[in-house]
């Protein structure tokens, strides 16, 4: 798993390094046979434990690449549960290979942690290989460290057949804008986290929304036949939406009274605040695609990908993104989130 190119001599010294604090410390390297270690998959020749992976790629295939980086304190709250932090950091990374429209493949993994303890690293790999598994991810290396905050960064190979994949630079005027389940979920289960409210079968729903994504990779697969320009919607509706039309240098104008809402959220809060996190609040990873296709068509898809497809809004020309409610013009200023202000 620990795959540096600084030799032996750093990762002894990395394993010494871990190989502190209380008595459920564990080293490096029995941290990687532990938690870490499976049966090597078919389509591995080299897996964990090796300097490097080898990997046999599939005849006829693009290659894609995603990685993401989640940091205690700035992605997700320090009191999440370590089974949820592993499961969310697969998740969020399955999000970008669906909004490709592509299949997961091997996953590495690079783990910094303040305080290496036992029952947090098996809750963690459990979580981070219930995210996996039923997409056939293979974990194929990494390495661990110690640091001052929890840290995670997942990087994910997945494969597309040849010149298929799906882009964000391809929407065109008279497209419809698509919307996989609902949005403002987890933004507002975010919300809940930070502002402790008390329990209860809604409030769980849209915590969970939070800390367990459901990457859509089933419908990033269903979609791609027919989507022009596809994105996950991570920083937020609006904020992802835009980017899309920016990308394919086109115009959007998005209606409001269509967006898709939870009952758990609709029934928390006022319509306001549910657009209000539906627009900025972002950690969707719903899958936001601009297609031209009929209603019929598009309800088959959904039905095939077992998520619903909302249709809220349309491709013009022109660029920047306009935002109506019942066919009125609603001003809306962008707080979608931003990795560096």
């Amino acid at each position: 798993m620990c795959q540096c190119a600084a030799g032996p001599c750093r990762k002894r010294i990395a394993a010494r390094r871990l190989n502190v604090g209380d008595r459920n410390a564990v080293d490096e390297f029995e941290i990687i046979r532990r938690y870490f270690e499976r049966e090597t998959a078919a389509d591995v020749r080299v897996g964990v434990g090796d300097d490097g992976a080898v990997l046999i790629p599939s005849p006829d295939r693009d290659l894609i690449t995603v990685v993401d980086t989640l940091v205690a304190g700035i992605h997700f709250p320090e009191t999440l549960a370590a089974a949820d932090i592993g499961y969310r950091s697969v998740a969020v990374n399955l999000s970008d290979v669906a909004a490709m429209g592509a299949r997961p493949r091997w996953m590495t993994l690079a783990l910094t942690l303040a305080e290496p303890d036992s029952s947090w690293l098996e809750d963690f790999s459990r979580g981070l290989f219930e995210a996996a598994d039923p997409h056939e991810l293979a974990l194929v290396g990494g390495d661990t460290t110690r640091g001052s905050d929890t840290v995670v960064s997942i990087q994910i190979i997945a494969d597309v057949a040849t010149g298929r994949a799906m882009t964000r630079d391809g929407a065109e005027p008279g497209d419809s804008i698509f919307v996989t389940g609902t949005v403002g979920d987890a933004a507002a289960g975010l919300s809940i986290l930070q502002g402790g409210l008390a329990r209860s079968d809604d409030v769980d729903f849209l915590i969970r929304r939070f800390a367990r994504p459901d990457a859509r990779v089933a419908a990033g697969a269903a979609i791609a036949a027919v989507a022009h320009a596809a994105i996950d919607l991570s920083d937020g509706l609006f904020a992802d939406l835009g980017k899309l039309l920016a990308a394919s240098e086109v115009s959007g104008t998005l209606e409001l009274a269509d967006i898709p809402l939870s009952s758990p959220m609709s029934s928390l809060m006022a319509e306001n605040d549910a657009i209000r996190f539906a627009l900025g609040g972002g950690d969707d990873y719903e899958l936001c695609f601009a297609a031209r296709i009929a209603d019929a068509d598009i309800g088959a898809i959904a039905e095939r990908a077992g998520v619903s497809i909302t249709r809220i809004g349309r491709v013009d020309e022109g660029d920047g993104l306009r935002c109506t409610r019942n066919g009125d013009d609603y001003p809306y200023r962008d707080d979608g989130y931003r990795h560096f202000h």
